[in-house]
């Protein structure tokens, strides 16, 4: 069958337009015809009688169809007056077809005031955050369902799998960490320094460094370097393995994920942050002493003599204290989020990074609580 192209011919009289349409209005030849229209509708129409007259028209398809529905209505909106003149039956039949299956499905965009947007942004972000705290709970709930199993099962502990995990989330660890304390204390001795000998009271830097690395640096810092480190690890490795149906898999062969996957992670990084910690403190502590060395010409065997009085044990404690504390929420908002990721690549990436957030927000809230409690009991 041979395939007319489509033509249009625009005649003007006064303030009518006629539009004359002609040829074969199908997939193949409209493209021009939307140009035509297009530069139709950058003149001014507000005064005109638009008549758009198909006598001459031949065989037209939807995609034909679609886009003579498209500018009729924008030429009803543009125009003073619109009217469609000589459309066949068969053209009736298509136009009322697409106009019933497709037309009406297409929703014309409604201009959403600011606060109706706002609210309703707001009740969504309060839905879902309500949806999350009960799915955690359930996450803890599976939890201490397996712990009490430890408890019943010694046994079962996966004891190599701990080790592992120890290695991983502190052994591999320790570089970043040492890096990390040592500079927090040469920031904290050198702006104490400075300060601190406006007055002569040097030696003081000794029971700055100390108390402060000690009680709420060393703990603080580790734990925010856990958390970007072994925290986001945990949730890759969990999300890798729910993309991959292996959880599923181990379902299906009688394994539980929270037996084998989550509690060894949430026991290894409790056993490892402590020691993390007490690391922490003594690199941290050295890095003051450099600086006290170097800027208030502090001996090492004076600046550990000091320390001796003047850094109580309860301080080095504290800090020791928080360490499982601050492990438990990291790991098991690790694995929490692992255990959320879908089944497309994207949303590890994203359950990672929401991972890390929670995990150094919930840390920070926490120290905030127990110097708040401790303060409180004189601690």
């Amino acid at each position: 069958m041979k395939i007319n192209n489509a033509a249009l011919e625009l005649i003007r009289n006064h303030h009518t337009v006629i539009i004359k349409s002609s040829g074969d209005w199908v997939i193949t030849t409209v493209a021009p015809m939307e140009k035509l229209l297009k530069k139709l509708l950058r003149t001014n129409l507000s005064q005109d009688k638009i008549i758009w007259d198909f006598s001459q028209t031949g065989l037209i398809d939807s995609a034909g169809m679609i886009l003579i529905m498209e500018f009729e209505d924008r030429l009803i909106h543009a125009a003073a007056a619109f009217e469609k003149n000589n459309f066949s039956k068969e053209h009736t039949k298509i136009y009322t077809l697409l106009q019933d299956n497709i037309a009406q499905k297409i929703p014309h965009k409604k201009k959403v005031s600011l606060w109706k947007r706002f609210f309703e942004n707001l009740g969504r972000s309060s839905t879902l955050f309500v949806q999350d705290i009960l799915a955690f709970f359930t996450f803890l709930g599976e939890i201490t369902i397996q712990l009490f199993y430890y408890f019943r099962h010694p046994s079962s502990i996966r004891y190599k799998a701990i080790i592992k995990y120890i290695e991983s989330s502190a052994i591999k660890a320790l570089g970043i960490i040492a890096l990390t304390a040592f500079l927090i204390g040469v920031v904290i001795a050198y702006q104490s320094a400075v300060q601190l000998e406006k007055f002569g009271a040097s030696i003081f830097i000794v029971d700055m460094i100390g108390i402060s690395i000690t009680r709420e640096l060393a703990p603080l810092i580790t734990a925010i370097v856990v958390a970007g480190r072994s925290g986001s690890a945990y949730t890759a490795q969990l999300g890798v393995m729910k993309l991959t149906e292996e959880l599923d898999a181990m379902r299906t062969m009688g394994f539980d994920p929270f037996r084998f996957l989550v509690l060894p992670r949430i026991i290894a990084l409790m056993i490892a942050m402590p020691l993390l910690i007490f690391f922490a403190d003594i690199v941290g502590i050295f890095g003051g002493m450099v600086v006290a060395k170097a800027q208030l010409h502090i001996s090492f065997s004076s600046f550990l003599e000091h320390l001796q009085t003047a850094l109580d044990t309860k301080h080095y404690w504290v800090g020791i204290f928080k360490g499982p504390f601050f492990a438990w929420l990291i790991a098991t908002i690790g694995c929490f989020r692992g255990l959320q990721v879908s089944r497309d690549t994207e949303s590890i990436g994203y359950y990672t990074t929401i991972s890390v957030v929670n995990a150094i927000f919930l840390v920070i809230a926490c120290d905030a609580v127990f110097s708040i409690i401790l303060t409180k009991l004189h601690i």
